[in-house]
């Protein structure tokens, strides 16, 4: 499948969605957001390497925690082009905005997830393409949100990134130079205890970068995120929906502890 069907069917397939979610009234909550991100892929032979990352997520500017995540994984390099990686997240979502799912302590997810990625050319801008399958583990609290976890809550979710980079000072992004870098990524859940959320969010990324190494970077971007909650308000027992804005800041450090340059 061509790089043209694969935009296609994503602009239909969110079109479909939307129109879908649009023949109810819904609650709209606004959020100004600052998302904090480390990622590093560590390489520990030619075709393997381990997987890190860590975000800290923020609302109302640094006011308010929103999400924590942590994640931990291996990535396998099948070809030049292709990739596959699986591994393990910590997630951790916070009370916020106008009508809050978490009710009083954080409430923590626990996932696996499994991905391949599909790295391509047109002309100078460099693409990629990643698919992502995560078993999910939802945890919640008693009524008032205090207290111990309990329940824990099976969900499955397919998740596809379309992210771009195109170089700034040549034909290709080398060490000391700048990069504009987007990415669009759309999350549905599917299978059991989904029920009608099954469009769960999207985000849409652009902004500039820099490239220090080619094992180091550092981005900014702005980052707008549309998300669906999984639950009516109870209150208005209307559905809700995020239209969140904000900054996104990447800092990618990887290390290589091969003994080849």
């Amino acid at each position: 499948m061509s790089i043209r069907h694969y935009t296609i069917l994503t602009v239909l397939f969110f079109l479909i969605v939307f129109t879908a979610n649009g023949q109810s009234p819904r609650l709209r909550d606004t959020n100004a957001l600052a998302w904090f991100v480390y990622t590093g892929d560590h390489q520990i032979s030619q075709k393997w390497a381990v997987h890190t990352e860590y975000q800290w997520r923020r609302v109302g500017g640094l006011g308010s925690a929103q999400q924590q995540l942590a994640r931990l994984g291996l990535v396998h390099k099948l070809t030049d082009r292709v990739k596959v990686s699986g591994g393990y997240t910590y997630f951790q979502s916070y009370r916020y905005g106008a009508y809050p799912e978490v009710l009083g302590r954080p409430e923590p997810e626990s996932r696996i997830y499994e991905d391949i990625t599909l790295t391509d050319k047109l002309g100078r801008l460099g693409l990629e393409h990643r698919v992502r399958l995560e078993q999910r583990w939802l945890g919640s609290r008693d009524q008032t949100g205090q207290g111990p976890v309990q329940q824990w809550e099976y969900q499955n979710r397919i998740r596809y990134q379309l992210s771009v980079e195109f170089p700034l000072q040549g034909p290709t992004i080398d060490d000391g130079e700048w990069y504009l870098n987007a990415f669009d990524e759309l999350f549905i859940g599917f299978g059991r205890n989904v029920d009608d959320n099954v469009f769960n969010q999207n985000r849409l990324s652009g902004g500039l970068g820099y490239q220090i190494t080619d094992k180091a970077k550092l981005e900014l971007n702005y980052l707008y995120q549309i998300r669906q909650h999984a639950e009516p308000d109870p209150m208005a027992n209307r559905s809700v929906v995020e239209l969140n804005q904000g900054f996104r800041l990447n800092i990618v450090y990887g290390l290589n502890f091969t003994r080849e340059p």
